[in-house]
C-alpha cells in the first residue's frame, strides 16, 4: 500500500506541473489566474476525498476501488492534454479550464481514503494512516523533481503526461493483483458519532493547512527572489516543502504507536510551529540574503542548484517537518476504535485541505500585497498560537505563558530586505552600493528602484534589473521603441507589452505619427514606480493623454484582444524566469502575427547575458519560424555583445533612409526622437540601423539545430535556466556576427546614405 500511495503521488505531482505549465499559457500568469486554478486543483481533491466514502459501499474491495480510481485518472490526464490547447479561444476560459481539471482532481482526492480502508482507524492504527499519506507526498517529491529537472527540460507535456499516466496503469495492475489475492478483505463499521471535542480537532488541523499553504505560498516567493526564480528553482522549493512535510508525516506516524494523549501532542505541534514560522521568517530576511555567496562565481550551474536546495532545507524544514506530524496526530486525536478509516482520512484531509485553499488564496491573492511578507508572517504565527491554544488544557498559566511567547515570536519577524527584493539573488554582494528608493510587494512581482551616488538609478523587477538609465540600458529601451514606430508603415496604433521603467514606451509615445499607444502589464506596482522616478527619461509616458496602461498578462491580453496594431514591442523578463518563455513560443508569435495591421511590426528583446548559446538561437530561430523576413539588430557593450532586438513583419523589410530622416524629423522643432536618440549615442537614422545584426536568411547555418521554443515544451526556459551564470554574450553576438551579411534589397537612399550606412556598420562589427 505505501507503494501505491508513492506511485499516487508520482503522477499527480507531475500532472500538477503539466496543468499549470498548459493553463499559464491560455489564461495567463495573473496571481488570480494561477490561484482560482489552485483553489480547483485543491478542491477536487477535497471534494473527492469526502465523496469516496459516501458513495463508495464498503462492500467494494478497497484495492479494486483504487485500482479502477488510478485507471480513471489515467484517462482524464489524457483528456485533459487534448482539450486544454482548445480552452485559449473560447470565452470564459478560465471557468472553461476549472471544469476541465474537475474530474481528475476528485479522483485523485478519492485515492487515499480508498487505500484507507485497508486500515482500521482505531489510535494506534492511526500511524498507519499517517505512512500512507507520509508515502504519497515522498511520491510527490520524486514527481515534481522528476518532471521539473526531466520530463519538461528533455522532452515536452505530452511526454511527462504520458508517464503519468503509465504510473496509474501500473500501480492500478499492482492493486488489480492484490486485490485478487487478498479476497477476505472485509471492513466492519460501526456506527459512531463524531464527538464533540474532535470538532477543535478538524478545526485545528483546518489553521494548520492554512498556515503551511499560506507560508508556502509567501515564503516561494521570498525564495525565488534569493534563488533566482527559474524552473529548476520552483522545482527545488516546492521538492524541499513536501520532503519536510513527509520526513514530519512519518516521525508523527511513528508517535503516535507510542502517545497516550495524541490531541495534547497536536495542540504543542502548533505551538512549536509558532516558532518555526519565526525562525524561517528570520532566515530569509535577515539572514540568507547576506550570507557571503556570489552565485556568479561557479559557471556550473548544478553547484548552484545544491546550494539552494541546501539553503532550502535550513529555512524550510523546521516548519514543514511539524506541519507534517500535524496530519497523524490529528488522525490519532479525531479516530475512534471500530470507525470508518476512510471516512476519518477524508474528514481530516478535507479538513486540512480546505483550510490549505484559504490559506494558498489569501496570501497570494491579498496578504503579500495588501500588508506584505513580515505582516503576513507574523499574522500566521499568530493562528499557530491560537489553533494550539485550542487543544490544551484551558488553564490561564499555559494560555498566558503562550501568548507572551507568541507575542516576543512575532516581534523578532524582520521586514524583508530590500536589497533583496532589487538584487534578488545577488543581495549580498550590492551591500553598501547604494540606496534601495523604493521597494514595494504586488500582487505578482516585487518592485524596487535603486539609486547610485553617480546619479544611476536602476529598476528592479523579481530581483534583477530591468531598466535603467544607464546608456547601454536606455539604448536598448530606445531601440525597441523607435524601431517600432519608424518601420512601421502607419504606426498610428501601437502595443506594448511589458512595461519596466516605461523608456520603451516613452520612446513609442513621442512619435508624432502614433496616435494610440496601450501598455500592458502584469504587476500594478511597475507603472507607479516608473511613473514616479522615470518620469524624465520615459518622457512622463504614463501620464499621456493618448496612452492607456492595461494591467494582465500580455499573452493572455492579445489572446482575448480584437484590436489589430500597427506595432507590437515585447519587452518581458529575462529568459530565465519562470513565465517570460510563455511570450516567446512560435504559437504567440503567430498570434502577435495575427494581430498586426498591413505593414505593421514585432519587434523583441533578447537577452545575451546570463544565458547560453542554446537559448539565445532557440528564441532567435522560433522567431524566423513565424518572421522569416526578420532582422537582428544589436546594442553592444564596450565593443562586445550584451543584447539585441528582433524586428519581424509579414513583407519584406525595405527602409528607405531619407524617409527615415523626415520621419525622425530633425527639421521640426517640435519633435522629440533627435533628442531621444542623440541621449544614447545615435546622431541619425544610420546610427541607428548600423547597429544592423543580421537576418534569416544569412543565418540558417548558425541557427543549425536550434531548438523551437512552442507551448507544449517552453524549451527556452529550461535552456536558459541552465545558463543563468555564465556571461558568454561577447562569445555568442561573434558568433551570430560571422554569418553577417548587409543586404543589398534592404536600405534605399536617393541621396547616398547607404554607403554611410555600410561604413557605419562595418565600424559596428
Amino acid at each position: 500500500m505505501l507503494l501505491l500511495a508513492f506511485g499516487s503521488g508520482v503522477a499527480a505531482l507531475i500532472y500538477e506541473i503539466v496543468w499549470f505549465q498548459l493553463l499559464e499559457l491560455v489564461i495567463g500568469s495573473t496571481a488570480v489566474s494561477l490561484g482560482i486554478l489552485l483553489a480547483t486543483f485543491m478542491g477536487g481533491m477535497c471534494l473527492g476525498s469526502l465523496m469516496l466514502p459516501r458513495f463508495v459501499s464498503t462492500r467494494y474491495h478497497p484495492l479494486r476501488v483504487y485500482a479502477a480510481i488510478e485507471l480513471g485518472i489515467g484517462i482524464f490526464g489524457m483528456l485533459v492534454l487534448l482539450m486544454i490547447p482548445f480552452v485559449g479561444g473560447i470565452p470564459f476560459r478560465g471557468v472553461v479550464a476549472a471544469v476541465c481539471l474537475l474530474p481528475p482532481t476528485l479522483l485523485m482526492g478519492a485515492t487515499l481514503p480508498a487505500l484507507a480502508r485497508q486500515v482500521q482507524s482505531t489510535r494506534n492504527d492511526a500511524s498507519g494512516l499517517g505512512f500512507l499519506y507520509g508515502a504519497n507526498i515522498a511520491g510527490a517529491v520524486f514527481g515534481c523533481l522528476l518532471s521539473g529537472f526531466y520530463l519538461l527540460r528533455q522532452y515536452d507535456v505530452a511526454t511527462a503526461t504520458h508517464v503519468a499516466v503509465a504510473i496509474n496503469v501500473a500501480v492500478a495492475g499492482i492493486a488489480f493483483a492484490l486485490g485478487a489475492v487478498r479476497q477476505d478483505c472485509s471492513i466492519t463499521v460501526a456506527a459512531q458519532n463524531v464527538r464533540s471535542g474532535d470538532a477543535t480537532v478538524y478545526i485545528a488541523i483546518a489553521i494548520s493547512g492554512l498556515c503551511a499553504l499560506a507560508a508556502e505560498a509567501i515564503w516561494t516567493r521570498t525564495l525565488s527572489l534569493l534563488f533566482g526564480a527559474s524552473v529548476y528553482t520552483l522545482s527545488i522549493i516546492v521538492a524541499v516543502f513536501l520532503t519536510g512535510l513527509g520526513i514530519g508525516s512519518g516521525l508523527g506516524s511513528l508517535f503516535c504507536r507510542v502517545l497516550a494523549r495524541p490531541r495534547l501532542a497536536l495542540g504543542w505541534c502548533q505551538l512549536l510551529l509558532a516558532g518555526a514560522i519565526a525562525w524561517t521568517a528570520y532566515s530569509m530576511s535577515a539572514s540568507l540574503p547576506y550570507w557571503p555567496i556570489d552565485p556568479s562565481i561557479s559557471s556550473n550551474i548544478w553547484f548552484n542548484f545544491e546550494l539552494d536546495l541546501a539553503r532550502a532545507l535550513w529555512a524550510l524544514l523546521p516548519p514543514t517537518l511539524l506541519w507534517g506530524a500535524s496530519f497523524p496526530l490529528a488522525l490519532a486525536a479525531a479516530g475512534s476504535h471500530g470507525q470508518d478509516a476512510s471516512r476519518l482520512f477524508a474528514g481530516v484531509y478535507a479538513a486540512n485541505t480546505i483550510g490549505a485553499i484559504v490559506g494558498a488564496l489569501g496570501a497570494s491573492l491579498l496578504l503579500i500585497a495588501w500588508i506584505g511578507t513580515q505582516r503576513a508572517e507574523q499574522v500566521l504565527i499568530a493562528l499557530s498560537m491560537v489553533s494550539g491554544l485550542m487543544l490544551l488544557p484551558r488553564r490561564w498559566v499555559v494560555a498566558l505563558l503562550a501568548v507572551v511567547s507568541g507575542g516576543l515570536l512575532i516581534h523578532t519577524v524582520p521586514p524583508i530586505a530590500k536589497l533583496l527584493v532589487a538584487h534578488g539573488r545577488y543581495a549580498a554582494t550590492w551591500v553598501g552600493k547604494g540606496d534601495v528608493i523604493y521597494a514595494g510587494e504586488g500582487m505578482n512581482s516585487s518592485v524596487a528602484v535603486m539609486s547610485f551616488p553617480n546619479g544611476v538609478l536602476t529598476f528592479h523587477v523579481a530581483g534583477k534589473i530591468q531598466a535603467s538609465n544607464v546608456p547601454r540600458d536606455m539604448r536598448l529601451q530606445r531601440m525597441l521603441g523607435h524601431l517600432t514606430t519608424l518601420t512601421a508603415a502607419n504606426p498610428r496604433s501601437v502595443l506594448v507589452i511589458g512595461c519596466g521603467a516605461g523608456i520603451t514606451a516613452g520612446a513609442v509615445s513621442i512619435d508624432p505619427r502614433v496616435e494610440r499607444e496601450t501598455i500592458v502589464e502584469i504587476e500594478p506596482l511597475v507603472p507607479q514606480a516608473a511613473s514616479t522616478y522615470f518620469g524624465e527619461p520615459n518622457f512622463d509616458v504614463l501620464r499621456n493623454p493618448k496612452v492607456q496602461v492595461r494591467i494582465d498578462d500580455g499573452r493572455h491580453y492579445l489572446l482575448t484582444a480584437e484590436e489589430k496594431f500597427d506595432g507590437v514591442t515585447v519587452d518581458p523578463l529575462d529568459p530565465w524566469v519562470k513565465g517570460a518563455a510563455n511570450l516567446y513560443t512560435k504559437e504567440f508569435l503567430e498570434t502577435m502575427k495575427q494581430h498586426l495591421n498591413p505593414g505593421g511590426v514585432v519587434t523583441m528583446y533578447i537577452q545575451l547575458f546570463e544565458t547560453n548559446s542554446d537559448a539565445v538561437k532557440s528564441s532567435v530561430a522560433t522567431f524566423f519560424e513565424v518572421f522569416p523576413n526578420g532582422t537582428i539588430w544589436g546594442n553592444p557593450y564596450q565593443g562586445q555583445g550584451h543584447d539585441m532586438v528582433l524586428l519581424g513583419q509579414v513583407e519584406p523589410l525595405r527602409i528607405d533612409l531619407d524617409e527615415m530622416e523626415k520621419r525622425v524629423g530633425y527639421r521640426d522643432v517640435s519633435s522629440k526622437i533627435p533628442q531621444s536618440l542623440a541621449e544614447v549615442g545615435m546622431n541619425s537614422p544610420v546610427d541607428l540601423f548600423a547597429t544592423y545584426a543580421g537576418r534569416a536568411l544569412d543565418l540558417k547555418q548558425w541557427l543549425s539545430g536550434a531548438a523551437i521554443n512552442r507551448d507544449r515544451n517552453l524549451r527556452m526556459q529550461y535552456l536558459a535556466g541552465l545558463g543563468l551564470n555564465l556571461d558568454d554574450s561577447a562569445a555568442i553576438y561573434a558568433g551570430m556576427l560571422a554569418y553577417r551579411r548587409v543586404p543589398e534589397n534592404l536600405f534605399f537612399s536617393a541621396e547616398g546614405r547607404v554607403d554611410s550606412l555600410r561604413e557605419a556598420i562595418r565600424r559596428e562589427r
